[in-house]
């Protein structure tokens, strides 16, 4: 099956894994301080639409991710969530949930035959946006999220940043998280 209405996402679909190569450097409750956490992750993005609204045609990716901490069997971190591409106006969006219950929708214009791309969303905007749930903004306010993608072949990195502002440090924390992966199946 050709994948070009997808633009760019079109190089994602599929199933995706790593090794023990996935780095997060967040602040970690449990020791009150900023720490890494090495992982493997698990994505999949399975292909939908075209989706109308109106005039727009949007070509989409439904995704899950899972993200292991070693020796454990239950994701320390998982998102669910869609890739929209929106080739006219040439803009690539991710709108995604984490069970923290906070939700993001990144984007920004991207090439259709692009292989490395640049998103953000920042608190407040009505375009590309961040919200959170009451406590989460109280403590742990996220005010911007920046990602760059890469799909070369059968690997996918990306690496992104999501600047927090926490009650609990004395500056804003830039929890970063970076991995690459390869695709093992299409499906």
């Amino acid at each position: 099956m050709s994948y070009e209405e997808w633009g760019p996402l079109g190089l994602l679909v599929g199933t995706w894994e790593s090794g023990w190569d996935g780095l997060d450097v967040s602040y970690h409750n449990e020791n009150g301080k900023v720490a890494e956490t090495v992982y493997r992750e698990k994505t999949t993005f399975k292909p939908f639409g075209p989706v109308d609204n109106g005039d727009q045609h949007l070509y989409g990716l439904d995704y899950r991710t899972s993200v292991y901490r070693e020796g454990e069997d239950n994701p320390f971190h998982t998102e669910v969530g869609y890739w929209m591409w929106d080739g006219d106006r040439r803009q690539v969006m991710r709108c995604f949930l984490v069970p923290r219950a906070s939700a993001v929708i990144a984007g920004g214009t991207v090439a259709p035959d692009a292989t490395r791309f640049d998103l953000h969303a920042e608190l407040g905007s009505n375009v590309y946006g961040i919200l959170s749930n009451p406590y989460l903004d109280e403590v742990a306010r996220t005010t911007r999220f920046d990602v760059t993608i890469g799909v070369a072949g059968d690997t996918f990195t990306y690496d992104e940043t999501t600047v927090v502002e926490h009650q609990r440090w004395p500056t804003v924390i830039m929890h970063t998280d970076r991995n690459t992966l390869t695709r093992v199946s299409w499906d």
